[in-house]
């Protein structure tokens, strides 16, 4: 073990990752960007093709849309029930949002709090499991809805799943 808890790799079994994926329907993009350029961008438009419904928040673009969605300023402001808060901000950012996510997952049904690649706040991860939600730091749900589904490896990418079977997307 470290003494910094932050330079630990962290390490989640592919069914955890297939079950959360598998499981939510409606995601809420905190830091989306309309450019199209962004990571969050991408990743919003791949979400979307896969069936899953993402709103993006960013305070800076509310009331705009991107890929066809209404961007709130807020976890608060997004209408109805989000399964998972997937987040595209600073790492000093993440407390703030799983603090929010906290205060509204009872009333919004908020399951999960995703963090994505390089974005790590273990005081966030604590916070929200604490409330009962599953916590993923570092990682990427469009990454690894492809690495799980096969179609990474289609690009020549090592995705460490070895199989002669077709493999399932862990969302039909």
């Amino acid at each position: 073990m470290t003494d910094n808890p932050m330079t630990e790799i962290l390490h989640y079994s592919d069914e955890m990752l297939r079950d959360i994926l598998s499981s939510v329907r409606i995601i809420a993009l905190v830091g989306a960007s309309g450019d199209w350029k962004r990571p969050s961008y991408f990743a919003m438009k791949y979400l979307q093709r896969r069936g899953y419904r993402v709103i993006p928040v960013n305070p800076g673009r509310a009331g705009t849309v991107i890929l066809g969605e209404t961007v709130y300023a807020t976890l608060a402001d997004v209408p109805g029930q989000i399964d998972m808060v997937d987040v595209f901000r600073a790492s000093e950012a993440a407390l703030g949002v799983a603090e929010e996510a906290v205060a509204l997952a009872a009333d919004k049904q908020i399951k999960v709090l995703w963090l994505q690649l390089g974005i790590r706040n273990d005081a966030a991860a604590e916070l929200a499991q604490a409330a009962g939600m599953q916590v993923i730091m570092d990682r990427c749900p469009k990454i690894e809805f492809a690495r799980l589904s096969g179609e990474l490896s289609w690009s020549g990418i090592n995705t460490r799943i070895i199989t002669s079977k077709v493999l399932k997307a862990p969302r039909a």
